[in-house]
């Protein structure tokens, strides 16, 4: 459908003269005409970051938004607003199907267009059946989107087979899950109402990120995908989210270990943000054993170098444990002097009552600290500065 989206804007942009962007109802960007002006100043910043970014900014969205484009049935007229990046006027044709608006044309407004200009009134027409196509796509997705929620759910039998018909050739993989750890805009999305899915995406749906457990009772983002797109899923991120990437498999069927996976991975980037906001089962080391865990209360013997008074003991613990106890390289990654180092790791093992001259105490305490670190990456909790 992409390709009919670009043949209607480049219709849009020959019929009115004007460049045409299209984008979506959540303002990311699906098609855009050519631009052939040399005059810098038409490109301003908001077209330019749709363009480059694939979306506009938050604040131009609410401006736009506050001149009634999501209902409005004809042209509107935008005014420019410097503070807001926009430096030209737009006109904004609304994309409708039925009582919805599924997406907007942009055009660039110089003044030149009346808004009882017969070409607009054709350029409305296409905008109307870009909207068909549009509420088109989104009851096709929604429909993926139930049939991969019921697999992962694992709540009947014969949703692995349904939602491989529904998906054609592209079920025949290998496919991979990607978890989005919150999805922004999840706060007010319900199951019905996922927000639009990453580039590259297959189906995808709403879950909770860790059923029974308090720190997980916002929903996450299950992306069904290619592994060659999985990348591209999970870098459309919003808000510091983080994503994970499952293992490839081959079939509907064995997508719920490819989730468990992928929601693994989302979980340990949160925990390990220095690594970067996309983690890949693969690559998680240690973290593929701690992210099976089930919730506990802390190890008796740590618990105590957990509470917020020692955040800086439990940090100096934890880089002491990650070099392999190896004094000169901690002390330089923290940036202290070795008997000041020294003088921490002593109060470790006082409050602890652990040897860390002992493998398994070693072991104890490190596996400790980093499901610490993985059961509350945001929290005020014991590892700040990462």
């Amino acid at each position: 459908m992409r390709t009919d989206y670009q043949h209607l804007i480049d219709e849009v942009t020959v019929l009115l003269g004007t460049p045409a962007t299209l984008e979506g109802r959540d303002f990311a960007l699906i098609a855009f005409g050519a631009h052939e002006s040399e005059d810098d100043q038409v490109m301003d910043p908001v077209r330019t970051r749709s363009i480059l970014r694939r979306r506009s900014s938050p604040a131009v969205r609410q401006w736009f938004e506050a001149f009634g484009i999501t209902t409005a049935r004809g042209p509107v007229r935008i005014p420019p607003e410097p503070s807001a990046g926009v430096l030209t006027g737009r006109i904004c044709l609304p994309a409708r199907h039925g009582a919805v608006v599924h997406g907007y044309i942009w055009l660039l407004d110089d003044g030149a267009i009346a808004l009882d200009d017969p070409r607009l009134s054709a350029a409305m027409d296409t905008a109307g059946r870009i909207g068909t196509l549009l509420a088109e796509e989104a009851r096709a997705g929604a429909r993926l989107g139930e049939l991969l929620h019921a697999v992962l759910a694992e709540t009947g039998q014969g949703a692995g087979a349904a939602l491989a018909a529904a998906l054609g050739p592209a079920a025949d993989g290998p496919l991979t899950m990607v978890a989005v750890l919150p999805w922004p805009g999840t706060e007010r999305a319900t199951a019905a109402g996922v927000p639009t899915a990453p580039p590259g995406s297959l189906a995808q749906c709403l879950v909770p990120a860790r059923p029974g457990s308090p720190q997980g009772a916002a929903p996450a983002l299950a992306a069904l995908a290619r592994p060659a797109a999985a990348r591209t899923v999970a870098e459309r991120l919003r808000g510091g989210a983080t994503a994970g990437i499952g293992d490839a498999r081959t079939g509907p069927d064995a997508l719920p270990e490819a989730w468990r996976e992928a929601l693994a991975a989302a979980r340990a980037a949160a925990a390990e943000r220095h690594r970067g906001p996309v983690a890949e089962w693969a690559g998680l080391g240690p973290y593929r054993l701690l992210t099976a865990l089930p919730e506990a209360a802390p190890d008796p013997a740590v618990a105590p170098l957990l509470a917020p008074e020692h955040a800086q003991l439990a940090r100096t613990a934890e880089v002491f444990l990650d070099h392999a106890g190896q004094a000169a390289r901690t002390a330089a990654a923290l940036g202290i002097h070795r008997q000041t180092l020294y003088y921490r790791l002593a109060r470790v093992e006082r409050l602890t009552g652990l040897d860390l001259g002992t493998g398994t105490d070693r072991l104890l305490l490190h596996m400790a600290l980093k499901t610490a670190r993985l059961r509350a990456p945001r929290g005020p909790g014991a590892f700040p500065g990462t």
